[in-house]
């Protein structure tokens, strides 16, 4: 008997996401004989881009069972059973991962559709779900939703079973639906960054992560689109480098993209800083600043990861520069703003401040208020617990990084472990956004 099943989930990690549908189609070798789904409610937020890819949303979860009320039904459908699916081991991963949470270890034989497409159906162009089935004419319209994904498994499933109706017998050792698991299974879980590979040893990717071991491994599970199914296709190599630090990370990862330009960088955009900073001047003459998602066609003073870290920093601006809230976009009602009120602001917000003079105090905010401060070291996690991570900032630019041992913690010895990595906007803007978002040791020289 076979339990052929297929889940949604809120991201690709089982360590830390979580299943928001399952549908389990249980079948005897010949036919179908009961079949089962539910959405479930995953006790977090479904981000936009998996409700894009799914069409699951945080309204349709809210009122849907939690893993543990329906995990009894699915120990008993799935009892005695072969746990059968398209490349079973991502499901099969968040099923241990939410039984886990409920202190139950859950165990079951499984099978791949993949691998076992691979050994019966060969010579196929690509095995995802998607265009194997379209090659082989079923039907699937209801594409990552667990019953339609689950129902088209099934029907590939009864499909294969023509060809061998024991596949559970078939010797699939060596064919691969993944990477090979010899590749990742010594991957640290530690910060870092990572190197995917071709069969040509040519350089595809790179990549960061403060757990490169998981990172990894969501990427060869990663099924969402045409791009990351093709990349994970062509990866026959992986290598690392262990920063410990995750800021660190970051920015090797940014020098590395710039100087390689991997194929798979190159034809991905990068997201991590989603908001800007933008200036304008109003009818009266004032120059106005606003925090807003970035704009394509037009160029922000600043970006930032989040529109939170975003409006701290102009409320920074506001405090240090005595800057009006109205004109900065953080005071949204009508009449002078509160900071005009308690004597923080000149009046710009109702004319009463000079025009000139305040558009001078803006732009005076806009040229000093690269970093706080210009020259300083920022002090995180080692590769090791002896060492600590060290970045240099010098006259207001990023100067490199290196590590030294933490018995060693001093000016002199920091200044001397750097290894010098060129300065741009992007690193500039990474050093802040992580320096604001984590409050590590910052060392002035």
């Amino acid at each position: 008997m076979y339990a052929i099943i297929d889940i949604e989930t809120t991201g690709l990690s089982p360590g830390s996401e979580r299943i928001t549908e399952i549908a389990i189609i249980i079948h005897d070798g010949k036919k179908e004989v009961e079949k089962f789904s539910t959405l479930i409610n995953p006790e977090r937020k479904i981000s936009y881009r998996i409700t894009q890819i799914t069409g699951i949303n945080n309204k349709m979860v809210d009122t849907a069972p939690k893993f543990y009320e329906v995990a009894k039904k699915i120990v008993e459908l799935t009892e005695n059973k072969i746990i059968v699916g398209h490349n079973v081991r991502f499901d099969y991963g968040f099923l241990r991962s939410e039984f886990k949470s409920l202190g139950y270890e859950y165990k079951r034989q499984t099978l791949d559709t993949i691998k076992l497409s691979r050994k019966l159906i060969s010579g196929q162009p690509s095995y995802g779900l998607g265009k194997l089935c379209k090659a082989l004419n079923i039907e699937n319209p209801d594409r990552h939703r667990a019953m339609g994904d689950a129902t088209a498994t099934k029907i590939l499933f009864e499909l294969l079973l023509s060809l061998d109706d024991h596949p559970e017998q078939i010797n699939l050792n060596g064919v691969q639906s993944d990477l090979s698991k010899s590749l990742v299974k010594d991957l640290p879980a530690e910060a870092g960054v990572y190197y995917f590979y071709d069969n040509r040893n040519e350089l595809i990717y790179v990549g960061k992560s403060v757990n490169i071991h998981d990172r990894v491994l969501s990427h060869l599970n990663n099924n969402l689109h045409k791009k990351a199914i093709e990349m994970k296709s062509a990866i026959a190599d992986v290598k690392y480098e262990v920063t410990g630090s995750e800021l660190v990370a970051l920015l090797l990862e940014s020098s590395e993209i710039k100087k390689h330009q991997p194929l798979y960088n190159r034809a991905q955009r990068r997201t991590f800083f989603n908001y800007g900073l933008y200036s304008f001047y109003d009818e009266t003459g004032y120059m106005n600043m606003k925090v807003m998602r970035i704009v394509s066609e037009l160029s922000p003073i600043y970006t930032y990861s989040s529109l939170q870290e975003g409006k701290e920093h102009m409320e920074r601006l506001c405090e240090e520069y005595e800057l009006c809230q109205k004109l900065c976009g953080l005071y949204d009602n009508s009449g002078p703003c509160f900071y005009y009120q308690i004597h923080k602001c000149d009046g710009a917000c109702i004319e009463e401040e000079d025009m000139e003079v305040y558009n001078s105090k803006v732009n005076t905010a806009l040229n000093n208020f690269h970093f706080e401060k210009q020259n300083f070291f920022v002090i995180d996690k080692g590769r090791s617990e002896e060492e600590l991570g060290v970045i240099k900032v010098e006259n207001g630019k990023y100067a490199g990084f290196g590590f030294c041992l933490k018995e060693d913690e001093r000016i002199d010895k920091f200044h001397d472990c750097i290894k010098i990595f060129k300065d741009n906007k992007e690193v500039r803007q990474i050093i802040k956004s992580f320096v604001r978002r984590c409050r590590c040791k910052v060392v002035e020289y």
